[in-house]
Order: structure tokens, then sequence, then C-alpha cells
């Protein structure tokens, strides 16, 4: 099983990044996913959670700004980010719960 996250860099705050979440090796679509962020100094929080029926579930400080989509025939789950702030800055984690894979994370910058 790999996960390969994609799609992090620098943004200045209000912009848009479209994170990727791109896995091999498992049956994707029966798989409840997540993205999860760990900012310098502070553990990892979970931000957004995709079931395999795409319902979806958001942390609060992300409702409304952020979107998580997926792809099964792609084995590809996104994350879509608007209105960007600096508190958004982390880097940037899919999770498949059942199987507790990680991938090795991409950094998300905002700049105020």
């Amino acid at each position: 099983v790999q996960l390969v996250e994609s799609g992090g860099g620098l943004v200045q705050a209000g912009g848009s990044l479209r994170l990727s979440c791109a896995a091999s090796g498992i049956f994707f679509s029966i798989f409840a996913m997540d993205w999860y962020r760990a900012a310098p100094g502070k553990q990892r929080e979970l931000v957004a959670s995709i079931g395999s029926g795409g319902n979806t579930n958001y942390a609060d400080s992300v409702k409304g700004r952020f979107t998580v989509s997926r792809d099964n025939g792609k084995k590809t789950m996104y994350l879509q980010m608007n209105s960007l702030r600096p508190e958004d800055t982390a880097v940037y984690y899919c999770f498949v719960p059942v199987l507790r894979t990680w991938g090795q994370g991409t950094q998300v910058t905002v700049s105020s």
C-alpha cells in the first residue's frame, strides 16, 4: 500500500491550493480516507474525512473553506483549499484508517 500526496506549496493568504493523494496497492473505492495536518509544534489534527460512499466531515476550522473529494477510477483523493489563512500552514497527510497507512506528507505554507 502506498499513498503519495502532492500539490502543496507557498501561497498568499486568501489563495487556494488543491492537494492530491494518489493510492496504489489497495482496492481504493471501499476505504474511507482522511486528510490530517501537522503544524510546527502542534499535534497532528484531522482536517477532513470522506467515506467510501462519498459522505464527508470537516474540522470546524476549515468548514466552508475546504472540500474533500475522491475519484475512485483514478484512486485519488483531493483536498480543495480556498480562502487559505496563515494558520493553515502545516504538513498535510492522507491516511487510510482501516489500514493505518500514512502518506509522506506535503508542505503547505500560507504567507500573510
